[in-house]
This record gives C-alpha cells, structure tokens and sequence, in this order.
C-alpha cells in the first residue's frame, strides 16, 4: 500500500494550482495526510513587491474545509521549480499536486513550465494536474479566514 503522510501543493493562485488544490485536499483526506500550501515568490517580479505580510495572509486563507487536515503554510523566496523541490526533500514530502497550464509547443519553450521542472527536481512523486479541456478557470477554493 502507497503512503503518503505529508503532501505538498505548490500554489501561484492561478485558476490552473486552484483545480489542484481539490486533488490535493481528497488526497489529504484520503491518506489523512497533512497538507502543506506552499508559494514562491520570485526575488525582482511584480509580486515580490507585495512584500511578505501579504503573500503570507494570501497563503493562511487557503485551509480545507475539513478539520481534520492538518495543513500548514511556508512562504518560499527563489526559483519556483528549485524552492519547491529543494523544500519536498527537507520536509520529507512524499507527493506534490501541481496545476499546470499546459502550454505546448514554442509557449513551453519560451515560458517553461515549473511543473515540469518541480517533476524533474522532486525526490518523491509529482500529481500534475490540469483543467479539463475547453475550462477556462476553475473555481476558487474555499478559504477560511484564520482569525
């Protein structure tokens, strides 16, 4: 039998990690694994300049529903695909659920695609998910405010 005790869901709040996040959350729930909401803010981009207190408050409203998730949250500063990585081996993550927004073609070439790259980097199993086709966003997860 598969265990997973700890999983990682990497988000950008994007429509494409928003559809991961449900997989994520039945997976914890499943397995009664704790879930980790991780994001990376990239040193020089527009979101940087937000500063940490907001990314931070951004980060703490993503909670399951459930309860009985235990669920945490880590503010990560670097390359996506590297911190994500780097951060699953030093927490001993054993599965990351990642939205992906799959690009193809010369897009994938010149944009990249952290998915990729986190699938390639990870020391444990990588769930890449993305919107079924013709969706054009996903619903929002519910966020509880944490007060």
């Amino acid at each position: 039998m598969i265990q997973v005790r700890k999983i990682l869901y990497p988000t950008d709040f994007s429509s494409y990690s928003n559809q991961a996040y449900f997989h994520a959350v039945g997976l914890a729930e499943t397995y009664r694994a704790s879930l980790t909401v991780v994001y990376v803010v990239t040193p020089g981009s527009p979101e940087a300049t937000r500063g940490r207190a907001f990314w931070l408050d951004q980060l703490e409203q993503v909670r399951p529903t459930n309860p009985s998730i235990a669920v945490h949250h880590a503010l990560l500063e670097g390359d996506p695909a590297g911190e994500i990585a780097r951060y699953a081996a030093d927490a001993g993550i054993d599965v990351i659920v990642i939205g992906t927004h799959g690009r193809t073609g010369v897009d994938r070439l010149v944009m990249g695609s952290v998915a990729e790259r986190v699938m390639r980097e990870a020391p444990c199993s990588v769930l890449v998910v993305k919107l079924p086709k013709g969706a054009g966003s996903a619903v929002q997860p519910r966020v509880v405010s944490a007060t």
